[in-house]
């Protein structure tokens, strides 16, 4: 029997389309070595994105393909991921141990954004990632309550803080600096300047993606965020309501504009399922995201139901995603998460031959 040949090998790898990458692991670039030995095959796939419950999986359905081609008798699948820091604002580079930024934004306010937000870093740090997030909505802090944090981080230095941690999360909020009830009333320079300070003066150790939940709409915190941080790209979220979808429309024109890509629409309260009946009904219209992501050419990165338990354990400081890591609405995040991080894995550029000192880390 003849030895398999490479051409051979790698034409198995193509029939397989990794779902998050949207494309064949070759044309993903994903193959970092294939090495054949009489009738045995090692095959080594380094991932752009976290992917800890999904390397099994890939290994196997890459054994298995690569276990059909003539000469083929053993099939070793050596399936990992390294992050890389990527392109951000022409003007901009990234920030010292921060390796990529990513914006979660909304037109307005009531969609579920700071909760997409928090399982969404949840979700990507339960995939192998080291994850932060930053809570940039000053007047609307939402991010302590949620992760169920209480107390204020401390400055070793008298100047910086050290972020405040839950569920293997960096996190940093105004609301860890005054009384929960306390009014902001501040003017917009003062915001922009508080979200400058938390985000710069925050001593953020080696993250892979730091998530930030911005205010809803298209204001000075997000100008602030589009001209001085920067932002390897964002995700959208919205409900299916076209009020909602109105306004989503307008923050992703201004992140166009801005050149920051957006990597994805979330489309949250999908559907609503009756507890009593489980009758499935589309209280919020259908389809919306969809036709959105259809409109601009953007990907929609997932649909989530309007569940009562998802707004009960964000109340009580445990979101979805660590109070019910088996539920399916967990697996959406995780779906979510994954989609987020291999398409910016994808999208942009790599940083690291001009930023040496944030080259990859593998996991």
């Amino acid at each position: 029997m003849s030895e398999p040949t490479k051409e051979a090998v790698e034409a198995a790898i193509k029939g397989y389309k990794e779902p998050h990458l949207g494309r064949d692991l070759v044309a993903a670039h994903s193959i970092k070595g294939i090495e054949i030995e009489g009738g045995q095959v090692r095959i080594k796939v380094v991932l752009g994105f976290p992917a800890k419950t999904i390397c099994a999986g890939i290994a196997k359905t890459l054994e298995e393909a690569v276990l059909k081609v003539e000469g083929v008798e053993m099939v070793q699948v050596d399936v990992t991921w390294e992050i890389k820091s990527h392109s951000v604002q022409k003007s901009l580079k990234p920030i010292d141990n921060i390796k990529n930024i990513i914006a979660v934004a909304s037109g307005k306010g009531g969609v579920g954004k700071s909760t997409t937000a928090v399982n969404l870093a949840l979700a990507l740090s339960a995939e192998g990632a080291s994850v932060g997030i930053l809570d940039a909505d000053i007047y609307g802090p939402s991010q302590p309550r949620m992760l169920g944090i209480s107390g204020k981080p401390e400055s070793k230095d008298g100047k910086s803080l050290e972020p405040m941690n839950a569920y293997h999360l960096q996190a940093m909020s105004i609301g860890f600096l005054i009384d929960e009830e306390t009014p902001m009333i501040w003017r917009g320079p003062m915001v922009t300047q508080a979200l400058e300070q938390l985000l710069n003066d925050t001593n953020w150790s080696d993250l892979d993606y730091l998530v930030i939940d911005l205010p809803p709409g298209t204001g000075d915190t997000q100008l602030t965020l589009a001209q001085k941080v920067p932002v390897s790209g964002a995700v959208i979220v919205t409900t299916p309501q076209d009020i909602a979808l109105l306004d989503a429309r307008k923050g992703l024109k201004m992140f166009q504009k801005v050149e920051v890509p957006v990597l994805g629409i979330v489309e949250n309260m999908s559907t609503h399922i009756c507890s009593a009946c489980g009758h499935e009904e589309h209280i919020f219209g259908e389809g919306g995201g969809q036709k959105m992501s259809e409109q601009y050419g953007i990907d929609l990165l997932g649909s989530l139901p309007l569940n009562g338990h998802i707004r009960e354990e964000t109340d009580n400081g445990k979101p979805t995603v660590v109070a019910q890591p088996d539920s399916r609405v967990a697996e959406i995040y995780r779906e979510i998460a994954r989609k987020t991080a291999a398409k910016l894995s994808l999208q942009a550029k790599d940083y690291a031959s001009k930023f040496p000192r944030i080259v990859i880390q593998n996991n």
